[in-house]
């Protein structure tokens, strides 16, 4: 009998496994036709025959309508390959928020799927810039609408398990850019994240009640967040977002380049961001608890910030590291019925406890922040060989702390120190620094700065006022 061939074993069988490309559905990628129908389709097929790859095919621009990925599809974007996001607002008519209407819409979107990856050394563009209004200094204008706002987030999965992102350029969002929401076993590798600095809600990655996700080796600029973790009330039903990892990264926002919050109605716990660097950015690292969720158990080491002021526009006052727990303020603005419990006009916040800062260097124009409500909802903070460089950098006027948005005074007005402590209870401080630079204010103060603080413990802390005074 004659020996099988070694191929022969291992060739997939006929119609799993294979390549969909999108061409052969009708797709033709003269970036003016919208190909959106024959993405789908070839979608459709790879994921009715067991699982395969969807070629976007290299060279051409392919303009797209909202389409749906499906289970045990690779949506993969070949090299100098391009999908564009159709710039014709009516397509866009699924929320991004279910019946919450008021938050941009779905443009590449799923649920329930399992073995899902998105890949191939192309571009997604989600063609923001034509969604906004006139450009302005520090942003453009968002454009009224009625109940739906028509900005599409670029990728949305909802209900994910094993999904995989990586090696991709995702560019130009005109609302959130990776929003996985309930999504259970992610990786996020080596992907180039680039929005418009001027783009507000320009997320970059969003984990909504989201589990088991791992972050690595990426570089995002975005307007807003650059990578956030949140429990929205629009998907309650898919519970606590835990155990993340966000390593090798760097960022730079206009807002945040690492949130936590402010949506926030479960719980985030078991977090750890580790050797990430971050420049040019209005905040670097912020914990922003606003509703009745609670924060804990999450690790920040070997970051590098570099922090500086920007408008009003943007929430922040370039404070480096930024750790808060206020009830979240009223309000009359559209969505003011989805922040807080059903039925209810006021919130109320949770705590936020046991978050540990490791051999961090700050450069900032502002000082670490750290404020509640009361001593109890910010417990057992702890920075250790944190480094701050305060320095006047900007003609923009500092001498403020950002507490937006929540119920107390949101903009304090309070003059400057490396660590700005407002009630809050067993905090730890030890072997830290806080250095002025040449350019000071006369708004620069201390190297910290204690109100209402249970428990607080300073170890080897080093430094002296911005202005010491003259000893005769």
């Amino acid at each position: 009998m004659a020996a099988t061939p070694l191929f022969a074993l291992v060739l997939p069988s006929e119609g799993f496994g294979k390549d969909y490309n999108i061409i052969t559905y009708g797709a033709v990628g003269d970036g003016r036709k919208d190909d959106a129908a024959a993405i789908q389709k070839a979608i459709d097929a790879c994921s009715a025959a067991g699982g395969g790859r969807v070629v976007v095919p290299s060279g051409k621009t392919y303009l797209a309508g909202p389409f749906k990925l499906k289970s045990f599809v690779e949506f993969y974007v070949e090299t100098n390959a391009k999908v564009l996001a159709n710039p014709d607002e009516k397509v866009y008519t699924e929320s991004a928020f279910r019946a919450n209407k008021g938050e941009g819409t779905i443009w590449i979107g799923g649920e329930n799927l399992v073995n899902v990856t998105i890949s191939g050394n192309g571009t997604i563009d989600g063609n923001g810039i034509s969604f906004m209004g006139a450009e302005l200094e520090d942003s453009y204008v968002l454009k009224p609408f009625n109940v739906i706002d028509p900005r599409p987030h670029i990728l949305t999965i909802v209900g994910g398990k094993n999904i995989r992102i990586h090696d991709l350029t995702i560019r130009n969002s005109a609302y959130w850019t990776v929003h996985l929401i309930g999504c259970d076993d992610v990786v996020i590798d080596n992907i180039t994240l680039l929005n418009s600095l001027k783009v507000r809600n320009s997320d970059g990655i969003d984990l909504d009640h989201s589990k088991n996700v791992r972050i690595s080796n990426c570089y995002i600029e975005s307007g807003d967040d650059c990578i956030c973790l949140k429990n929205r009330r629009e998907y309650e039903e898919f519970g606590a977002c835990e155990n993340i990892t966000v390593t090798n990264c760097t960022m730079s926002s206009r807002s945040c380049a690492i949130k936590i919050g402010s949506e926030n109605m479960d719980s985030i716990n078991n977090v750890i961001i580790n050797n990430c660097i971050i420049s040019k950015s209005n905040r670097g690292i912020g914990i922003q608890n606003r509703d009745e969720g609670t924060v804990s158990n999450v690790i920040f080491s070997n970051i590098i910030i570099d922090s500086h002021l920007f408008s009003d526009v943007w929430w922040g006052k370039a404070e480096p590291i930024y750790v808060t727990a206020y009830p979240r303020a009223k309000g009359n603005n559209k969505d003011a019925g989805w922040r807080f419990p059903k039925g209810q006009t006021e919130g109320r916040v949770g705590a936020v406890t046991g978050i540990y800062f490791n051999n961090i260097k700050c450069s900032s124009e502002n000082g670490i922040y750290v404020g509640a409500e009361s001593a109890e909802k910010v417990s057992g903070v702890v920075f250790d060989g944190v480094d701050v460089f305060i320095n006047k950098t900007t003609a923009i006027p500092g001498g403020v702390y950002d507490r937006r948005p929540s119920n107390v005074e949101g903009l304090l007005k309070a003059r400057t120190s490396g660590f700005f402590l407002d009630k809050a209870s067993y905090i730890t401080i030890q072997n830290c620094g806080v250095t002025w630079g040449a350019n000071k204010p006369d708004y620069f103060a201390d190297v910290i700065k204690s109100n209402e603080v249970i428990g607080l413990k300073t170890i080897n802390l080093e430094g002296e006022p911005a202005f010491p005074v003259k000893k005769n």
